[in-house]
């Protein structure tokens, strides 16, 4: 399920859930390829020996920040907004990771839109958001990401 609209139907929508997206696997090699980007070669990301043997999560887990970096694929597949001219993240206000990803796992976001404010040129959101493991027993990521949308005659 996933939610097509315009700028000006987007307050009508604040309290709503939007959808959720497909399913997108977490491999070794994007953990390598951010470990790279970022400078966090932990051994529990990146060795998988080590984090198989070593590691209280039985092998290699995704960086957190690699996850919430999932947001803008995943939330792609959850809101369309049709006129809109351009869109920027404009921030967090809050995010946790309640459990581990390992590697190999499926990950989904479901999105509510919990605030809609009228800004220069265009909207500001706010969304809850929660990320899931498929199989997992509680959510891998809580975020509350803001973005500004412009366009639409708003």
């Amino acid at each position: 399920m996933s939610t097509t609209t315009t700028m000006a139907e987007l307050s009508g929508l604040e309290g709503s859930e939007l959808g959720t997206s497909g399913w997108v696997e977490v491999t070794q090699e994007a953990v390598n390829l951010f470990a790279d980007a970022t400078g966090d070669h932990q051994w529990i990301h990146v060795d998988v020996a080590r984090a198989t043997a070593e590691s209280p999560f039985g092998g290699p887990i995704a960086h957190g920040y690699l996850t919430l970096s999932m947001l803008p694929v995943l939330f792609t597949q959850v809101l369309t907004v049709t006129d809109t001219t351009m869109g920027v993240n404009y921030g967090l206000n809050k995010v946790r990771f309640p459990s581990p990803v390992p590697v190999g796992a499926k990950l989904r976001l479901t999105a509510t839109l919990t605030r809609v404010e009228e800004i220069t040129g265009g909207k500001q959101l706010t969304f809850s958001c929660v990320i899931e493991r498929e199989g997992g027993d509680k959510p891998v990521c809580i975020a509350e990401p803001v973005y500004r949308y412009y366009g639409g005659g708003a």
